[in-house]
């Protein structure tokens, strides 16, 4: 008997945006930011192309912020088809830290307002990728999360994950339809202009908008690229695979990325979904404490390795005092 797909997806996994250039996207997240940059590697199906993953000390799924980085491309446009901005989690009574960090660099920030329980800071990084630190009820005990005591910002104010994404369609039935089924999730609350869904347990992590756009969006420097769910081993996998193809939805056969396998599939609305396993994790090879230092490939690209290095900008760390603003 075939196994049937995990009830519900786990959430975010991660999100994929498209950034300009890598040293530039690398002070920003992990320099200012704080996240940890816990695999720098190549896109895979464009291996001239720096994937840089950005999150907790060791990568768990859910708190993955990761770039294509297009040095010299073109920039986006934001609108239907995609997702618009992501949100980041950060614990209640962080907000006023986060205030002082951005606008001391130099970042035009709007807010913070209070959207509900939340409270929410906007800005944007230096590429045009529309962002937002979120503060609620649920956002400062995420699990898995797991500290990164040498970065740049204190623990107790440090960055949790991705708490929701947002995502811009022309028309939200189809989607809206899509969302609940096959993809299981429920419907939390509409209202000013937008839908709210939540997957698994819900809360932070969990969650995604719909809001309406007038206009096509274009996928370039600034915008995001996809938006990947969690789903927690093969056997799930497979059979989210087996139950989308069944249904007609336009989806990939099964891709090894080395460090976690994907499908990848569009919702009616146009917006790029992967589902993506938990693991093996990144510490697959390479030690934690070393994650990030050096470009890793997958077994099948390390033959091309000496191409590759020659096509990529070299990339500086940045070497804050640990745990200070």
């Amino acid at each position: 008997m075939e196994t049937a797909p995990a009830r519900h997806l786990g959430g975010i996994h991660h999100v994929t945006a498209i950034a300009g250039h890598p040293q530039e996207n690398v002070d920003f997240y992990m320099g200012l930011l704080g996240m940890r940059l816990v695999n720098r590697s190549v896109n895979q199906d464009d291996p001239q192309t720096y994937h840089l993953f950005y999150a907790d000390a060791v990568g768990s799924p859910g708190t993955d912020l990761t770039f294509f980085a297009w040095p010299g491309g073109p920039a986006g446009r934001r609108g239907a088809g995609q997702a618009v901005s992501v949100a980041l989690a950060i614990p209640p009574g962080a907000v006023t830290y986060w205030a002082r960090r951005l606008t001391g660099a130099g970042i035009a920030v709007e807010g913070p307002v209070q959207r509900g329980t939340e409270d929410v800071l906007t800005f944007t990084d230096p590429h045009g990728l529309v962002l937002e630190l979120v503060a609620g009820p649920d956002t400062g005990a995420r699990d898995p999360w797991v500290p990164w005591t040498a970065g740049p910002v204190p623990v107790e104010h440090a960055i949790r994950g991705i708490h929701r994404v947002t995502l811009a369609v022309a028309r939200w039935e189809a989607t809206r339809a899509f969302l609940e089924s096959p993809l299981r999730f429920r419907l939390l609350e509409e209202g000013d202009g937008r839908l709210r869904f939540a997957t698994g347990s819900g809360g932070s992590g969990a969650q995604v908008d719909v809001v309406r756009a007038a206009g096509w969006g274009r996928i370039a420097v600034g915008t995001v690229h996809h938006v990947a769910w969690r789903t927690p081993d093969d056997a799930a996998h497979q059979a989210w695979q087996r139950e989308l193809h069944g249904l007609g939805v336009g989806v990939t056969p099964i891709i090894d990325r080395f460090w976690f396998r994907s499908i990848y599939f569009r919702e009616p609305g146009g917006v790029l979904f992967e589902i993506a396993t938990d693991g093996p994790g990144f510490a697959v090879d390479e030690a934690v404490e070393r994650l990030g230092e050096h470009l890793v490939l997958p077994p099948w690209l390390e033959p091309e390795r000496a191409q590759i290095e020659q096509a990529l900008l070299p990339i500086r760390l940045p070497v804050p005092a640990p745990g200070r603003a």
